[in-house]
């Protein structure tokens, strides 16, 4: 059986393809058989609605997601915070590689005198825009979109004084310029810095190829991150950010959910025994909830809808 070539499903940007890569490498020292099969993201396709069910959106994972479900590759390998917490029918989470760097960081172009003026910052992501302004509330934040490489140049051609990027997307692909800074106050994405491997379901086979490249800490970690969201959420974009980590036999967590606009934070620190792993997502978003996140999470949706 050994003999049968597991067909790795990737993005073609840059760093999908080092994921996918590092994944084949890890693949091949086991003795499996791997392809690289590269998957342009096509907003165009018609989706047959079952799979979707509840109307899931998870722009980057949607292409690789339907080629899995038509046979066309066995796995694919997503950064974990772009995959949408409720995966499609007959998809399954196969295994979360050793977490990366965790943190973002702020590229900026050699003068931070901005930090203690006017700025302009530029990044995509309403969590590290709420973030950004809730500290520097005299600042503005621009939109900006794209993978990792496009988004570096278009900060480059820009006048923007700093963008905010993932440390570990910029460390894969050897993009991290020498001026940056750790913003180790701003709450990451859950899951943040790891990869996972999804399958399908009915597939033993890649299944137990992938299962052999778990990293248990890594995968307790980012369940509870992403629980954390998928309890607080319920399918729309928040600002939200999440991050557990283990400590000796505890399990410090953080979360944090902002309004829109950054002045409104509201967030929830917990420190548990181990075996009190599975519920700590759960527990710390109702916490949110109760503190007024019921009523903001309201307010956010009702924001994005204009």
């Amino acid at each position: 059986m050994m003999n049968k070539i597991i067909r790795i499903g990737t993005r073609d940007s840059e760093l999908a393809l080092w994921q996918a890569h590092t994944v084949e490498r890890k693949l091949n020292d086991l003795g499996y058989k791997t392809e690289i099969i590269a998957v342009k993201s096509q907003g165009d396709i018609i989706l047959d609605k079952p799979l979707y069910e509840l109307g899931i959106t998870g722009i980057f994972t949607k292409t690789l997601d339907i080629a899995m479900i038509n046979g066309q590759v066995d796995i694919a390998v997503h950064s974990m915070k772009d995959v949408p917490t409720a995966l499609p029918i007959g998809i399954v989470q196969a295994a979360v590689l050793e977490r990366a760097n965790f943190l973002d960081i702020l590229v900026h172009k050699g003068n931070l005198d901005f930090l203690n003026g006017e700025g302009t910052i530029a990044t995509g992501s309403l969590r590290r825009q709420a973030q950004w302004l809730h500290k520097y509330p005299n600042h503005k934040t621009v939109d900006l979109r794209g993978n990792v490489n496009t988004r570096m140049q278009k900060f480059q051609e820009s006048d923007w004084n700093g963008a905010v990027f993932a440390a570990a997307g910029l460390e894969r692909i050897n993009l991290k310029p020498e001026n940056h800074i750790n913003l180790d106050w701003m709450v990451p994405a859950p899951a943040q810095g790891a990869m996972v491997i999804v399958a399908m379901g009915n597939d033993e086979f890649s299944k137990e190829a992938v299962a052999q490249l778990n990293d248990i800490e890594t995968e307790v970690c980012t369940h509870i991150e992403r629980q954390f969201l998928k309890t607080l959420e319920g399918g729309c974009t928040a600002p939200i950010g999440a991050l557990a980590t283990f400590e000796e036999d505890t399990i410090l967590f953080k979360g944090v959910l902002f309004s829109i606009d950054g002045k409104e934070r509201i967030e929830v620190n917990k420190t548990v025994p181990l075996e009190d792993w599975k519920k700590l997502g759960f527990t710390s978003a109702q916490e949110i909830l109760e503190n007024g996140g019921t009523k903001l999470m309201r307010s956010i949706k009702e924001t994005l809808k204009k």
